[in-house]
């Protein structure tokens, strides 16, 4: 039955189907949210900086492909290469996001499940004029910023942008990253903080500091966000 149960979530037309279903699923989301910004004109701050890192906390990842609101705002988003990726993946792509595939941060560490290769795309699309857009978050540690992130912004020369985004309707799971499955017909929230640029020859001291320093604003949209959806104390840390 396991082995049954494992060639089935691994079936092309299965993740195609849940992939799809979750795309269109999302996009309910949005549309029967009034997302309000803050600051109201965030996208006349952000678009000089483009190409830019899009950086937020990995249990608020499933609205964030609404985060493109032009075509212009061209999009890449990290997606690992584990099962439940292929899932987001396909959602993902259905919504106009491109992807790139492969582990996030492991403290720096890119070695594991095709981490080199995604770090190198990431840059590569940053080059070629692709926002990125990725979780934070180290692996299994949530609302810790992994040093990865602050290499990306280092090695591409590109600004960091953290940013929130919730809705006051949500269920919220039992998981590492305590995930937030958000619902249809509520109030959202976009927050968006200053930009953390990420000097060529930072050292060690330096990219800890601005490690810190995005940990902070990340937390701090985070709550903003809650605050102004009605739900202060959803925002957690």
């Amino acid at each position: 039955m396991k082995r049954f149960l494992r060639d089935l979530l691994r079936s092309s037309w299965l993740q195609r189907a849940v992939g799809v279903l979750a795309a269109e699923y999302l996009r309910l989301v949005w549309l029967t949210n009034k997302f309000s910004y803050e600051p109201a004109d965030v996208y006349d701050q952000v678009e000089p900086a483009m190409p830019a890192i899009l950086a937020f906390w990995h249990g608020q990842h499933f609205i964030t492909p609404f985060i493109k609101t032009k075509e212009s705002h061209r999009a890449k988003v990290l997606i690992s290469r584990h099962r439940d990726g292929e899932f987001n993946a396909i959602a993902a792509e259905r919504l106009g996001i491109g992807t790139i595939r492969g582990s996030g941060d492991h403290g720096g560490a890119f070695h594991r499940k095709g981490g080199v290769g995604a770090f190198r795309e990431m840059v590569q699309a940053l080059e070629q004029g692709w926002n990125v857009a990725t979780t934070a978050d180290v692996p299994k540690r949530a609302r810790v910023v992994g040093l990865g992130l602050i290499m990306l912004a280092r090695e591409s020369g590109r600004p960091i942008l953290p940013f929130a985004m919730v809705t006051s309707r949500f269920i919220r799971l039992k998981n590492w990253d305590s995930s937030t499955i958000n619902l249809p017909f509520g109030r959202g929230a976009v927050v968006g903080i200053d930009a953390v640029f990420v000097p060529p020859d930072a050292d060690a001291e330096t990219m800890e500091k601005l490690r810190q320093q995005v940990e902070t604003y990340l937390n701090e949209a985070t709550r903003r966000a809650y605050a102004a959806v009605g739900r202060p104390e959803a925002a957690l840390g």
